[in-house]
């Protein structure tokens, strides 16, 4: 089996760039934040029950930003279009397949018609923008 790749398809695009040392830590974070408030604003494709309708917690169980479920959610949308829009036009088509979608690299680059390992570069330059954005 010569030439052959394992691949860990449970290991999302981000995390296999920073576990081999394509992405620094503060590039990692910001693009864990990104798709962290891209997941909570429901932007994501849904797998399971929607809850959003419990009602909120009061008292000491209650979330410690005060906020009710469809606030987080606003919220969460408004972190992740302002993370998207601060990497800029271009760059944020990247973001969005990769670390939103879990899109694999060669994949992304070839739905947006670059060249082969022009992804990674693209990704890079979006990340440290992203992290500015989160103050990282």
């Amino acid at each position: 089996m010569q030439g052959a790749k394992l691949v860990n398809r449970a290991e999302n695009p981000l995390g296999w760039l920073h576990a081999r040392g394509k992405i620094t830590g503060r590039q990692f974070e910001a693009g864990e934040k990104l798709r962290g408030d891209f997941l909570k604003a429901g932007d994501g494709p849904r797998i399971s029950m929607s809850w959003d309708a419990a009602p909120p917690e009061r008292g000491k169980r209650a979330a410690p930003d005060g906020l009710l479920p469809g606030e987080r959610v606003s919220a969460a949308k408004r972190r992740s279009d302002g993370a998207l829009n601060a990497a800029g036009p271009g760059l944020s088509d990247m973001l969005r397949r990769t670390v939103c979608h879990g899109e694999g690299m060669e994949t992304a680059e070839k739905a947006l018609g670059w060249p082969a390992r022009s992804g990674r570069v693209v990704l890079g330059l979006a990340l440290d923008r992203v992290a500015d954005f989160y103050r990282l």
